[in-house]
């Protein structure tokens, strides 16, 4: 079964693509990010009046941008179990690597969990004011 999935519980996507698309048994996520649904309130992030960031809880991000991924994950008929491997997208790699990879090994590491394969690389911005986006495979059957 192949095709576009839309979930009605993450956040909007910024731009013209689905959430998910299923090509046979994977399914490919599209870098998920923080926000939330409807408001697009980033967690942990203060803005000045001209919307740059004065400063940012990457803890409170990593939270809802895993609950964000999960949300998708289970709009598209996979679940947490599923996922294959984690592409991670951080603005300041020096100062949040440590904290980032605390929490990904609660999520993601050891027994009972997916042990997905990851990749981190620092970007320069990522298209809102986020400090973390995840892009995910899943295998699905």
């Amino acid at each position: 079964m192949n095709g576009s999935f839309e979930s009605e519980r993450a956040p909007e996507p910024v731009g013209a693509f689905p959430h998910a698309k299923r090509v046979g048994d994977l399914l490919f996520l599209s870098g998920i990010g923080p926000r939330q649904r409807g408001s697009k309130e980033i967690p942990g992030v203060m803005l000045d009046e001209a919307g740059n960031v004065i400063s940012y809880n990457l803890e409170a991000q990593c939270h809802a941008v895993f609950e964000n991924v999960r949300l998708v994950l289970e709009d598209s008929g996979a679940t947490w179990q599923d996922i294959i491997d984690v592409t991670v997208f951080l603005t300041n790699m020096k100062k949040d690597f440590p904290i980032y990879n605390r929490l990904y090994a609660e999520y993601f590491a050891g027994t009972g969990k997916p042990n997905p394969t990851r990749t981190t690389v620092e970007v320069g911005a990522l298209p809102t004011p986020i400090a973390i986006e995840l892009k995910v495979i899943a295998a699905v059957g």
